[in-house]
């Protein structure tokens, strides 16, 4: 179904012809939910708009391609097409890691190829953590490949234009990923600087935008957490200057703030005095016997007049003129590429999860793929927004039923703190 002028269609012609007041929502008949979604809108005006979105219906198994020649089957974990343990709409489902210490894989084909242009790309999805999660990664790869793309052999070494989300592990190692594939490298970068994530076990949104002007924005919940220009967050270009590899520190140079003091000498005796002396209190034992024991030497102890060894005082070095600095020059292999952006130059056909984690519980929903903020934002308040409320209320009540109940047995005593009339018999002989 689709929304046009304020009534509900469900004709993809129409949608197609209508291209620019054609958008997507969850439908509603007859005051229900309607089951399915619209997968995929191809609409064809003077550009093409490509938008991906897909929920895990009952048929997901049908979309979706597990990575069964990726790893040996022992150490891959199966996916649960699940609501999870609280939710809003149980009936809503995503899909779930479920078991422990293993790798996981699988992916999907879009509906449509995305390929870099003068829009946005948008890629959105949902994250709820019910474990506790204590490492494990929960990011999702945007993929190459076409006709070509083999999904059962789809894992960590399958090339990726984007790979992006949370990965925690430890205390220290919690972060949201940000890697971009680069061409002109044949590289994935890394965003340089750190990415916050979310820790708790109720369901987030995700969403990471690149724009054509090369500036890129991640939000969390669709609030901004990071946001720049991709040459000064990323790898994508070399230095604009480099140290001018014909200069050198001249040899005369002086960089030695302080010096050693001309006119400063040592005093007279100042080595003759040693580090240890005789202890003066010590005194020989009585029953000290020569010629068992040897001669009786005193105890040594720290001469308190020794000062160590000597050094003369340091004074402003007149000479000094500062640490030297090796002179910049702009790099001649420096050159800014309009084209950083261009992740899907080659065109991007599927999406996957590639992960591993060691306490499972990990869930994921409500994905799309767009190059409109507009459309990622109308479906996050379709599909996020309108369901975490409720989430969060049976999850506050799923939280309270697990705390041990007061059963009033705190004070082990009882009435037994006032014993004034309690006889203590001969107890007392007792103790």
């Amino acid at each position: 179904p689709v929304f046009i002028e304020g009534k509900w269609s469900f004709s993809r012609t129409q949608c197609k012809i209508r291209v620019q007041k054609c958008t997507s929502f969850y439908g509603r008949q007859n005051g229900k939910k309607n089951s399915s979604w619209i997968l995929l809108h191809d609409f064809l005006s003077s550009t093409t708009l490509t938008l991906h979105s897909t929920l895990f219906r009952q048929a997901w198994t049908t979309r979706w391609t597990e990575s069964a020649k990726w790893k040996p089957k022992s150490e891959m974990g199966a996916w649960k097409h699940t609501a999870g343990q609280w939710f809003a709409d149980e009936n809503d489902k995503g899909i779930q890691t479920s078991e422990d210490a293993r790798f996981y894989g699988i992916s999907a084909k879009m509906d449509g190829t995305f390929t870099s242009g003068d829009k946005p790309l948008v890629i959105q999805y949902s994250v709820k953590h019910e474990q506790q999660l204590d490492c494990g990664g929960a990011y999702i790869k945007l993929l190459p490949g076409g006709d070509d793309f083999d999904a059962a052999k789809f894992g960590g070494e399958t090339e990726y234009a984007v790979m992006f989300g949370p990965d925690i592990c430890g205390s220290s190692n919690k972060r949201t990923h940000v890697i971009l594939h680069y061409d002109k490298k044949s590289d994935n970068l890394l965003i340089n600087k750190e990415v916050s994530t979310e820790t708790d076990d109720v369901t987030h949104l995700y969403t990471l935008i690149v724009n054509p002007d090369n500036t890129f924005q991640v939000l969390v919940d669709n609030k901004s957490v990071r946001k720049g220009s991709l040459d000064e967050e990323f790898d994508f270009l070399p230095e604009k200057e480099i140290k001018d590899p014909d200069a050198s520190k001249p040899a005369d140079w002086v960089d030695e703030a302080k010096m050693a003091d001309p006119e400063d000498k040592k005093p007279e005796g100042w080595d003759d005095m040693p580090a240890e002396i005789p202890d003066p209190d010590a005194e020989k034992p009585d029953d000290w016997d020569d010629e068992d024991d040897g001669e009786w030497e005193p105890p040594m102890m720290d001469n308190p007049d020794y000062k160590g060894e000597w050094k003369p005082k340091m004074i402003d070095n007149p000479d000094y003129k500062g640490p030297w600095e090796h002179p910049m020059i702009p790099n001649p292999e420096y050159k800014y590429d309009e084209d950083m952006y261009k992740v899907c130059s080659k065109g991007c056909t599927h999406v996957g999860f590639e992960l591993w984690q060691v306490k499972t519980g990990t869930l994921f929903d409500d994905i799309i793929v767009t190059d409109s903020v507009e459309e990622a934002e109308a479906f996050a308040q379709e599909t996020f927004f309108k369901k975490k409320d409720a989430e969060k209320t049976m999850y506050d009540e799923h939280m309270a039923s697990q705390e041990p109940e007061d059963d009033g047995d705190d004070d082990y005593m009882g009435d037994m703190g006032d014993m004034g009339d309690f006889d203590m018999g001969g107890m007392g002989d007792e103790f």
